[in-house]
Formats: structure tokens, C-alpha cells, sequence
């Protein structure tokens, strides 16, 4: 495993992170969670990341007992403040003072740590000023109970006026979590050179496109029984984007690339998020331990220009640039 430092600070995290959004608490029984830890452990990731919301707290829990007994300062633990969780009341959801305090409490207990390394704003708070967030960030900075604070999803002007205000309270903002793949590029035109004037690393999620670009979806068949296109609690939903003919036709042509580099079609879908110089680290995740093993091995490879060249030549008719979509998920109010 190879390491790289996080944004402008002295944090050093695994090129891998090891995450549980749609599997731990919800899709995959705690068992198999706990070997999917282990796995990722063994094969030298150090970082793992989790949010509140996933599976409304359940996520947090399950990874607060898979990582209890392990080092924790040979850890990096990572989650977010933003969702609705709880009983989803007024309060229980958007970036207010009060919500982002009693949000980092409960995490802290779920994961039965005294601070978390890494705190993200899940989302852009459209609601509350941004003065409030930024000074409850601090606080908790300050109290010793967050280290390091990043963010989700923010637009390149969001990232701008939120590093100014860190700054102003006496942090920083170190890290932005998007979504990037060889099939969404949409932080390329933007987010990433703004990114690198401020000192922020991208720690991306979803770099397989929901486990589109490992190749197991064939154009004109159905998907495979129990893979994420089947599945019926969120997967389905998300990966829905990627599931037309043309996508899968052209991401069917990258099977010889992978084989010429050495590599499955998944280590090399990750492995090509890691060949932009402002992502610190890219998001796997996994319902069973070889599959961790598989994408892990994406760490500290090198993939030459001509190899990223046939690439972008495969698949530039199916890729995704538009930065107007990058928030398209995004809540534009808080709905409780």
C-alpha cells in the first residue's frame, strides 16, 4: 500500500480507503462486514470512511466494531455531518450548529473513538449561514474531538468561500469527497484546478461507477442475481445512470487494456482515479473480502500516458463532463 498526504496537511492516508455507504448495516450482514475490515487491513488500508446517514447510523456501528481492538492511531477514520438521521425531525438534518454538535457526538459514540480524523460536510448547506458551519467545525477542532475537516460534493465556489472562512476560524479545509470515474469527470473542469490553488485533496467515491466499470454488466443480458443492479434497497437506483447498451459496449473494450496492464478491470478503474495528482486517495467498497483485495492492489500502480490515451479514446461518446450534474443528487433544501 502506498500513502499520500491530505490536502495541505501533514495527514498521511492509504492511496486506498476502505468505505461502507450502500454495504455495512443495510446490504451485507455484519459478519461479512467485519471480514471485508480485516480484508482491508490486510492488504495495508489504513482509512476507512463512513458516514452517519449510511443505513441511518448502522454504518458508523458496524465500523466502530470492526475497528475496535485495532491501533487507533494507526487508523484513519473518516464520516460526515449532513443527512437526516435519527427520527428525522426539524433538526436532525443540514449543517447547523446545533445539528453538526449533536451529529458529531453520536458518531464519536458509534464509533467508539474519542475523535475522528477526518469530519465532511456531506453536503452544501443552501440554509444555513456559512459562518455557523465553519464555526462549528472549529470548535470541534479546538475541543480535540475532530482533527482534520473536509467536505462533499462542493461546487469550486463553495470550496473557495468555505477555505476562506476555515482560514479566518484558524483551520482548514483539507479535502472535498466527489464522485470520479473513468466514466464521470465532471470535477476535471473546475473543482480540481480550484482545489489545487486551495490546498484540497479530492478523496473520491464510486471511482468502479457502481461496479459498472469491473465489466460484469454485458450489453443486452440481465444482471448478474445479487449484484448491485438487482438490488432493490438503493443500489438499483444508483448505478441506474451507467446501465444502457452504449455504456456497457464501450466499457466491455477496456477488458484488454486491464489485461495488458496486468490488472482486473476494477484495480485498473481505481488505479485510474489515482493518476490525477489532486486525488489523496480513492473510496472502495465491497460485500465480500476478495473483492477488497482486488481493488487494493490499484495502490501505487502507474499506468502509462499510451494506456490512458486508448482509454479515453473507448470510452469519450459515454463519458460524463457536465458540471451542472455533479450536484444532482444533492438536496436543494433540507426535506425532514
Amino acid at each position: 500500500m502506498e500513502f499520500r498526504y491530505l490536502g495541505n496537511s501533514g495527514l498521511k492516508i492509504s492511496e486506498v480507503t476502505y468505505g461502507n455507504w450502500l454495504t455495512h448495516g443495510s446490504q451485507v450482514e455484519n459478519e461479512q462486514a467485519l471480514a471485508c475490515v480485516r480484508a482491508s487491513l490486510d492488504n495495508g488500508i489504513t482509512t476507512f470512511d463512513t458516514a452517519d446517514v449510511y443505513a441511518n447510523t448502522k454504518a458508523e456501528t458496524v465500523l466502530g466494531e470492526a475497528l475496535k481492538g485495532e491501533r487507533r492511531e494507526s487508523v484513519e477514520i473518516f464520516t460526515k455531518v449532513f443527512g437526516p438521521i435519527g427520527p428525522k425531525q426539524h433538526n436532525d438534518v443540514g449543517l447547523s450548529r446545533k445539528h453538526i454538535m449533536e451529529a458529531a457526538h453520536g458518531s464519536l459514540k458509534r464509533l467508539q473513538t474519542d475523535y475522528i480524523d477526518l469530519y465532511q460536510a456531506h453536503r452544501y448547506d443552501v440554509e444555513t449561514p456559512l459562518e455557523e458551519t465553519m464555526q462549528a467545525f472549529a470548535d470541534l477542532v479546538r475541543q480535540g474531538k475532530v482533527l482534520y475537516v473536509g467536505v462533499s460534493e462542493w461546487t469550486a465556489e463553495q470550496l473557495r468561500d468555505g477555505a476562506a472562512l476555515a482560514k479566518e476560524l484558524g483551520f482548514q479545509l483539507i479535502s472535498n469527497q466527489p464522485q470520479y470515474s473513468m466514466l464521470w469527470r465532471v470535477i476535471e473542469g473546475e473543482v480540481v484546478p480550484t482545489s489545487k490553488e486551495l490546498g484540497i485533496s479530492q478523496v473520491v467515491w464510486s471511482p468502479i461507477a457502481q461496479g459498472v466499470l469491473t465489466g460484469k454488466y454485458k450489453p443486452g443480458e440481465q444482471p448478474p442475481a445479487g449484484s448491485r443492479a438487482t438490488d432493490e434497497k438503493g443500489g438499483a437506483n444508483m448505478i441506474a445512470r451507467w446501465m444502457r447498451d452504449d455504456v456497457l459496449a464501450r466499457v466491455q473494450q477496456l477488458k484488454p487494456l486491464a489485461d495488458e496492464a496486468g490488472l482486473s478491470m476494477a484495480a485498473l478503474a481505481v488505479a485510474w482515479t489515482l493518476q490525477n495528482d489532486n486525488v489523496a486517495t480513492a473510496i472502495i467498497g465491497a460485500s465480500r473480502p476478495e473483492q477488497v483485495a482486488d481493488n487494493a492492489a490499484a495502490a501505487g500502480v502507474t499506468l502509462d500516458a499510451d494506456l490512458l490515451t486508448k482509454i479515453d479514446e473507448i470510452l469519450d461518446p459515454v463519458i460524463e463532463r457536465d458540471p451542472a450534474r455533479t450536484h444532482e443528487s444533492s438536496p436543494k433544501t433540507r426535506e425532514v
